[in-house]
């Protein structure tokens, strides 16, 4: 494994172009809960739609909480600022990469930091107010119909954003080197976007604990986020 790390170290050092793509395993290093093949089940706009509190409960582990920033995201954040890494595309929800201080993040489902009411045009309230209530065991409501607020995540069944769909696509087509950290890719559109960067000509290198649907494609293939960035951080 120390050769191919090495390698790996070359080729970030060489990147003209390094891109970043993000997932759960991310942040279950920071100790956020990890749903697996529940997730559709769980975070689907007709569920949020049938039952807002159920919705709630599951899903208020990943938006609201205190977790701090995984060796991950505090290395990210430092390449960033060093001018080694060109973009940052996250699937995840928990604004932890803000939090350990990147700056450019392409939010590719969304972002919390906007609640909104699906009934009221023009309803929006911020992450702090929505988060207080929350913790106070109530569901942040819309001040006009007293229905639930949506956080401005993406639930199955909804399209991406947009403007973030087009930004992560850019970022991807752009990169000579793509990162794919603690993802399955298993949730589609997203895990079409490192393939961009494939169509490209750009190589990606996969660090995830269980296989991916673009092993075969990739230039390495590891399987312990802590380690690798551990030994990045060293390096780099």
């Amino acid at each position: 494994m120390a050769r191919r790390m090495e390698k790996l170290l070359e080729m970030i050092r060489k990147a003209r172009n390094l891109a970043a793509f993000t997932g759960a395993g991310v942040s279950a290093l920071s100790g956020l809960p990890c749903f697996g093949g529940d997730r559709e089940e769980l975070f689907s706009a007709a569920g949020f739609e049938r039952d807002p509190r159920q919705f709630y409960r599951n899903a208020g582990p990943l938006l609201y909480h205190d977790r701090k920033p995984s060796l991950v995201h505090r290395v990210l954040a430092g390449w960033e600022r060093r001018g080694f890494l060109a973009a940052l595309i996250t699937q995840n929800i928990d604004r932890l990469h803000q939090k350990a201080g990147s700056r450019r993040v392409i939010e590719i489902h969304g972002s919390p930091a906007v609640h909104y009411c699906p009934r009221c045009p023009g309803i929006r309230t911020g992450f702090e107010e929505a988060a207080s209530a929350f913790y106070a065991g109530r569901l942040p409501l819309c001040p006009d119909c007293g229905r639930p607020l949506k956080p401005a995540v993406t639930l199955y069944g909804e399209p991406l954003p947009l403007e973030a769909r087009r930004a992560a696509e850019d970022a991807a087509s752009s990169a000579d080197l793509m990162l794919v950290l603690g993802t399955g890719l298993a949730v589609s559109p997203a895990s079409e976007i490192p393939r961009a960067a494939l169509r490209r000509g750009g190589r990606v290198v996969i660090i995830n604990k269980t296989a991916t649907s673009l092993d075969g494609a990739a230039s390495f293939r590891f399987g312990d986020l802590e380690t690798a960035f551990g030994f990045l951080e060293r390096r780099l």
